[in-house]
């Protein structure tokens, strides 16, 4: 096996945890991007919200792989999408509430991408899609579930985490639960098995 090493550039715990979950070592070095003016950009490009995602996740992985010669470095981002309009992380209770409110009774979709580099060259990428309907809960309900979450409600894009409480906002899910939490953790491993990283 590979001892070639592993990098994210992502400052997500969730991220990490699925990683090292899986039985891999990974070093953290988030890359520092500007991803509210490329999004911006993006936006008025109307880039579709898949590539967006494609491209924040390389933007990523080439700039740390710039400084870890040799590191197979892990880019990822995650975009959340409701009939054309982007969502970003709530920067507060009152944002997270509104945002959950514009998604009450909807189907929404996150778009995982992932992309591996090394030394400055994209080598690999996958973006995947799940869908996920929110059930007409009562403001009431709301208030307590924000209540109960406090700041994780501004840690995730869409204000909620399915592994939790927020399970409890939906209907209906379709999709790959690791790419809900923000990585396609399957095509991933599949990649690094085939690179020699993990073991076949």
């Amino acid at each position: 096996m590979s001892t070639q090493e592993i990098v994210l550039a992502s400052a997500s715990a969730t991220r990490k945890r699925m990683l090292e979950s899986a039985g891999l070592h990974v070093e953290i070095d988030p890359a520092r991007v500007d991803e509210d003016e490329i999004k911006l950009s993006l936006k008025a490009e109307q880039v579709p919200v898949e590539r967006a995602a494609e491209a924040l996740a390389e933007l990523k992985a080439l700039r740390i792989s710039l400084r870890r010669p040799g590191a197979l470095v892990i880019g990822a981002d995650q975009m959340l999408e409701c009939d054309g309009d982007w969502f970003d992380k709530s920067p507060d209770r009152a944002a997270a509430r509104e945002q959950l409110l514009r998604l009450r009774g909807r189907t929404h979709r996150l778009i995982s991408a992932a992309v591996v580099a090394v030394d400055g060259q994209r080598l690999w990428h996958t973006t995947e899609a799940a869908r996920l309907t929110m059930r007409n809960f009562s403001d009431a309900f709301l208030d307590e579930y924000l209540d109960t979450v406090g700041e994780a409600a501004f840690t995730s894009v869409g204000g909620y985490q399915l592994e939790g409480r927020g399970v409890q906002l939906f209907h209906r899910i379709e999709g790959d639960f690791f790419t809900i939490l923000g990585l396609p953790l399957l095509p991933l491993l599949d990649f690094l098995r085939a690179r020699g990283a993990l073991a076949a």
